[in-house]
């Protein structure tokens, strides 16, 4: 359904991010004169991606509080998502509604036959049944194309990343290396301050590709670019009006997210899980309007 080499794109950018795992178990190692350390950070990251895939669906439906909902209680999402799901082939995921008046939207599950799409309260008040039908056929896409998948693995392992580099910040405040000699405190200190910005990097290629692809494939399945174009204006204004707090569980969903639901001023550190608004708003007028899309 759609021709974004999406595998292809998300074996290279989880081979970079593996490589910087490793890369920095191998530099810790030389820091604190053990291979231990190269042996550990590679268990760390087998353990992190596994947690990762298997439990996509449950973290981001618990972070928001979301309660699955029958046919009655939500008629105009079931037609929606069951007539996009017939028309592309592919299972019908189960529906979620968050009890939050910040509008957001977000598909999740580790392959489409155990995916979830959850729309919040505030975003099913907000949009018309035209821009509903937009939002969610970008959800399914994701699901379809597996993005929720390399999202929750990328941010899962780019975590351990972070992590890493505050344990040799730690490491360093305390003394460690095989030796004086062997120590190189500016070497350990760039590792710790570039290591997550490189992961962050990654994430932001990630983020970019899974939205923008999912924005085009998700107006081509639904025939209506301008009512996606139309739902995040709509979006973009109401999470200005009714942001969510940034706690650590909702930060950790946000990049699931159709919009970052963060406040301006809370958006600076989670800048890697969404592309800009108006990009995706003018690349979905030019889709409308038959101009070609830049890659």
């Amino acid at each position: 359904m759609h021709n974004h080499f999406n595998g292809l794109k998300t074996a290279a950018l989880f081979g970079g991010m593996w490589a910087l795992l490793l890369g920095i178990g191998w530099m810790v190692a030389q820091y604190f004169g053990s291979s231990v350390f190269l042996l550990v950070f590679a268990l760390i990251g087998l353990a992190t991606t596994f947690y990762g895939y298997w439990n996509s669906d449950k973290l981001a439906i618990r972070a928001m509080h979301a309660f699955p909902v029958s046919e009655a209680e939500a008629p105009a999402m079931y037609r929606i998502v069951r007539e996009l799901s017939t028309a592309s082939g592919k299972p019908m995921p189960r529906l979620y509604i968050s009890p939050t008046q910040a509008p957001n939207a977000f598909a999740t599950g580790r392959n489409p036959e155990n995916a979830a799409v959850c729309c919040t309260e505030g975003m099913l008040g907000l949009l018309d049944e035209r821009e509903l039908r937009g939002v969610l056929g970008h959800e399914l896409m994701h699901v379809y194309n597996r993005d929720i998948l390399t999202s929750s693995v990328a941010a899962a392992i780019a975590g351990v990343i972070s992590t890493i580099g505050q344990f040799l910040s730690f490491g360093m405040m305390f003394g460690g290396g095989s030796s004086d000699e062997d120590r190189n405190p500016v070497a350990g200190l760039a590792l710790a301050i570039l290591a997550p910005f490189a992961a962050m990097v990654v994430q932001l290629a990630i983020s970019r590709t899974r939205e923008y692809d999912a924005d085009e494939d998700g107006a081509r399945l639904t025939g209506d670019p301008l009512a996606l174009a139309s739902a995040l204006r709509k979006l973009e204004l109401g999470v200005a009006r009714a942001p969510l707090a940034p706690s650590q569980q909702v930060v950790n969903a946000s990049h699931m997210m159709i919009a970052n639901p963060f406040r301006a001023q809370d958006v600076s550190r989670l800048m890697a899980t969404h592309p800009p608004m108006a990009e995706r708003i003018a690349r979905l007028e030019q889709m409308a309007y038959g101009h070609r899309i830049n890659p």
